[in-house]
């Protein structure tokens, strides 16, 4: 099946120095910054596979 290119530059492989967690409370993923440890986002959609594109999970 054919896809289109991104456009630009686009991103190739993983995003460095992230990982993502489930947090058990809310089901949610949560993406953390691996050098700070500060946490930068949440997913707000449900479901098993909502997780963040090229985002290590732990």
């Amino acid at each position: 099946m054919a896809t289109n290119p991104p456009k630009g530059a686009g991103r190739k492989g993983m995003v460095r120095c992230r990982a993502q967690y489930k947090n058990p409370r809310t089901k949610l993923f949560t993406k953390t910054d691996t050098k700070s440890g500060r946490f930068m986002d949440n997913k707000t959609s449900m479901g098993k596979l909502s997780r963040f594109k090229g985002v290590k999970a732990k």
